[in-house]
């Protein structure tokens, strides 16, 4: 688990969003798991984003009319999953907590529960890198707390490799590592 730690501005997020592939670099190469993300084809970033990366953003992560066990169920279908979602879907609620809430519409859930639930669509998808960009920004330190738990887990019972970006020195302290970023570079 890392952290990307600098003020804001400091180019965390774009970094954060090169890895997602979502935008590209505009010199130099990046790679991800042995992949050069900046020469792959559109089909090819869309395949990688679905089944490689998840992305967990400050808030937004998920269609509030849908329940929270829909919300995970749905991004295993985006991702090509085909069999084996009930037992994924409920090993995931179960991992971080959410089983009396899988039935509530994600929009009614406390910004904590909205966090947990990206992360257990994460897990369900055994995505092997997670980037969470702000994941705690707007909650109280009892749900950063909570968070940051659920992070660890996936990243010790799920193997996935968390980055978060953050400017929050709590954060930081809680990651296993901590690469500091100041105008565009590291530190």
């Amino acid at each position: 688990m890392v952290a990307l730690y600098g003020p804001s501005g400091s180019g965390k997020s774009t970094a954060l969003h090169l890895a997602a592939g979502l935008d590209k670099p505009s010199a130099g190469e990046l790679r991800v798991s042995g992949l050069s993300l900046s020469r792959l084809a559109e089909a090819e970033l869309a395949d990688y984003r679905a089944r490689q990366v998840a992305i967990v953003f400050q808030n937004g992560n998920l269609w509030g009319e849908l329940s929270a066990r829909q919300n995970v169920a749905l991004t295993l279908r985006l991702a090509g999953r085909r069999t084996g979602l009930a037992a994924a879907i409920d090993r995931a609620l179960d991992t971080f907590d959410l089983q009396q809430r899988e039935r509530q519409r994600a929009g009614s859930l406390s910004g904590g529960e909205q966090q947990r639930v990206a992360i257990a669509a994460a897990a369900a998808r055994e995505a092997r890198l997670v980037l969470a960009d702000e994941p705690t920004a707007e909650l109280d330190a009892r749900n950063e707390q909570m968070v940051l738990g659920a992070l660890r887990r996936l990243r010790e019972e799920f193997g996935s490799t968390v980055i978060v970006v953050t400017h929050s020195p709590r954060v930081a302290d809680a990651v296993d590592r901590v690469i500091e970023i100041r105008d565009g570079a590291v530190a």
